[in-house]
């Protein structure tokens, strides 16, 4: 799996590699039980500090998305459909308040977006 980061991005290091990893599970590119790199050799691989990358995958343990194994190293855990139904929630939410930010600022009617929706989504049947 290749992990992309920006130093640019507003977006923390350790959750750009967080989303990175989740987004890799969720596209079964990870699958259930596939070990991870470890962390140091991740750190390594992509120049970050060693704590970033721990931070990262604590998170990700917390989460659900991993489990660590003391002195075996980190492994996707069994895709849980509820968690990844949360988290394609929130992905949508997070879209759905950057169209209200821009259909407010162009003066865009809800109905319009509405429409708009349906129409795409018809689209993709």
């Amino acid at each position: 799996m290749k992990i992309i980061i920006s130093n640019s991005s507003p977006v923390p290091i350790y959750e750009q590699i967080k989303n990175e990893i989740i987004t890799g599970i969720m596209n079964d590119e990870l699958k259930s039980d596939e070990p991870l790199p470890s962390i140091r050799s991740l750190a390594s691989d992509i120049k970050i500090s060693i704590m970033t990358i721990k931070k990262a995958y604590d998170e990700l343990e917390n989460e659900g998305y991993i489990k660590i194994i003391q002195g075996k190293g980190a492994f996707v855990a069994p895709k849980n459909i509820e968690l990844a139904k949360e988290q394609a929630s929130k992905e949508i939410e997070n879209n759905l308040i950057k169209i209200i930010e821009i259909s407010n600022r162009y003066n865009i009617t809800k109905e319009e977006i509405i429409e708009t929706f349906e129409y795409l989504y018809r689209s993709e049947e």
